[in-house]
């Protein structure tokens, strides 16, 4: 059996856990620099809806006396960590799907009463968490979704935990789940299959294979089988990143070739750094710049390239070296740049360096930047930098309504009287 594990409204349950004063008010978390709304309590749900820009709402948030904070990746990011630390302990085999999500793999459990085992990871998450969770059992992990989507609709009956464990309530499961509500059926998908008469999941698995496999390619016809109870879809390992990207929007336009300069050098050295933590480098860099779009009235101009490395690094020093190079060869006087990023490329295991005759980095280089790391780990902001950066200047995102790193930094630690 499969156990899709899915953390109730998990940014607004992180404020709630540290404040408990929260409960039962409305709440919403707004994205990077305060811009929308990404996440919503039930009780704010009614009056803001998803991806709100947030200005526009502040009568809104006023007049219902709606909670706003600012995005806390910190926290949320480590009370992630901590719900799936204790999932961990009721089964090795787990897949972390997302920030408030997890599959959970449960084998020689036929006997047991899962209803009555999801009640008690139910209740030890929440007990040493305060983050409520709604968990669904199947035999699919298809089937885990829709059967956890019921165990958080119909919370009043089923006390967050549902079990789809017989053919007749995968049948009526399958009834009730609109075919858009589907995991895995996009908004495109779903209105061919609607435009067939195909409104519910059910009805799905009704279609032939062949007819699925041809409309719908072998995708459509896994999930299909999926839906079936046929388990085609394993947990999947976690694996490292194929592209990693820097990129930011500047609060000024950037005429100046030197202060474009240090920008890229920062980015790219934020990439070096991602590569070092999933142990990997890179053979190729990619730079790109470019104008406010918006602004029509404003010349335009766009540009990007790709420079490969002569041997594969993580290093801040060869990468910010490369990508400043980079920039040199696309950059164009007289324009206003708005945007700028580093897209490093060609990622490879870090222990499985292909090594070239004639070209080699520095052997200090290794040592170097794990010294940087360890450094720069135990300050609360990256204090060691190249002399191409600006040592003064760090990009700092608006959160105006920013709640403590509770669990995260020493300084900010709850005060108990």
């Amino acid at each position: 059996m499969y156990a899709l594990i899915d953390c109730n409204n998990f940014y607004a349950s992180c404020e709630r856990a540290f404040n408990p004063t929260l409960n039962g008010k409305p709440i919403v978390v707004l994205s990077n620099n305060d811009g929308c709304v990404i996440a919503r309590s039930n009780e704010a749900k009614v009056h803001v809806p998803m991806g709100a820009v947030a200005f526009k709402y502040n009568e809104v948030f006023k007049q219902y006396n709606i909670a706003v904070f600012s995005s806390n990746y910190a926290l949320y990011g480590d009370m992630s960590q901590r719900v799936m630390n204790i999932l961990s302990g009721y089964t090795p085999d787990i897949e972390v799907y997302s920030i408030d999500e997890a599959f959970l793999q449960f084998k020689g459990f036929d006997n047991w009463d899962l209803q009555a085992y999801g009640l008690q990871i139910k209740n030890k998450v929440k007990q040493f968490t305060q983050i409520p969770i709604s968990i669904g059992f199947a035999p699919t992990k298809a089937l885990s979704k829709i059967a956890n989507k019921i165990a958080k609709k119909f919370s009043d009956r089923t006390n967050g935990v549902y079990s789809i464990d017989t053919e007749e309530k995968r049948i009526k499961a399958l009834k009730w789940t609109k075919i858009e509500d589907v995991w895995g059926i996009g908004r495109r998908i779903s209105k061919k299959l609607q435009a067939i008469g195909v409104c519910n999941a059910y009805q799905y698995t009704q279609l032939p294979d062949d007819y699925v496999r041809k409309h719908f390619s072998v995708v459509g016809l896994r999930l299909k089988h999926e839906l079936e109870g046929k388990c085609v879809l394993q947990l999947e390992e976690v694996k490292s990143k194929k592209n990693i990207a820097t990129t930011r929007s500047f609060a000024n336009n950037i005429k100046e070739l030197p202060t474009l300069k240090e920008r890229v050098s920062t980015f790219a050295s934020s990439c070096a750094e991602k590569l070092r933590k999933q142990q990997s480098a890179c053979n190729a860099i990619m730079v790109f710049i470019h104008t406010n779009g918006h602004k029509k009235e404003q010349a335009q101009y766009s540009k990007n390239i790709v420079v490969k490395l002569p041997y594969a690094s993580n290093s801040d020093i060869t990468l910010s070296s490369y990508a400043i190079k980079a920039l040199e060869a696309i950059y164009k006087q007289g324009y206003a740049f708005k945007k700028a990023g580093v897209i490093v490329m060609g990622i490879v295991p870090e222990n499985t360096i292909q090594q070239s005759l004639f070209y080699q980095e520095n052997p200090k280089h290794k040592s170097l930047m794990q010294t940087i790391d360890r450094i720069n780990s135990k300050l609360d902001r990256k204090k060691v930098k190249l002399a191409s950066q600006n040592i003064s200047k760090t990009w700092v995102m608006r959160q105006e309504n920013l709640s403590k790193k509770y669990t995260t930094d020493w300084n900010e630690l709850l005060e108990v009287q």
